[in-house]
């Protein structure tokens, strides 16, 4: 398994890579789940897709795999550490690389669920002040924020 400094597992680069550590755990290395994680790793920072979204993708790139193989698939990547699951909106789950990010938070309406991504030194330094302060080793940080984008005001007052 290959981990940064801080213990957060990194993703694999390499098709090899991928299949050696699927084989390590009991699992084959198929065609999908390479494609899967590819999809990933093309995706610029900060960007995140939701099953729905991958599946789409995947169609529309000539894939012939189910929604609840895509699911099994994002299950297994989030519990291998190469992908994060995130539920940054309720009941709305998004998936985006596991890298090792630290002041890696979340803004996200919750009214059409749009989500940024923005970085901010102090709440990694007001959360690794309270965990030292507990006694913890703090391994990532991350904050969401919720509220109305700008979009979602300006149609509620026209309505």
């Amino acid at each position: 398994m290959i981990t940064s400094s801080g213990g957060l597992v990194m993703p694999f680069l390499s098709d090899a890579a991928l299949k050696e550590e699927l084989n390590a755990r009991g699992y084959r290395s198929t065609p999908q789940r390479k494609k899967v994680l590819s999809i990933f790793m093309e995706l610029t920072q900060g960007e995140h897709l939701s099953a729905e979204d991958l599946h789409t993708l995947l169609e529309e790139d000539g894939e012939r795999i189910s929604l609840s193989t895509v699911y099994r698939t994002l299950h297994l990547m989030v519990y291998m550490g190469l992908l994060r699951e995130l539920e940054l909106a309720e009941g709305h789950k998004h998936y985006e690389l596991n890298r090792p990010l630290r002041d890696h938070h979340h803004i996200v309406c919750v009214h059409c669920n749009q989500t940024i991504e923005f970085a901010e030194n102090s709440v990694s330094q007001i959360g690794e002040k309270t965990a030292k302060s507990a006694g913890y080793h703090v391994l990532d940080c991350q904050l969401t924020l919720y509220g109305i984008c700008e979009n979602c005001t300006t149609q509620h007052r026209r309505s």
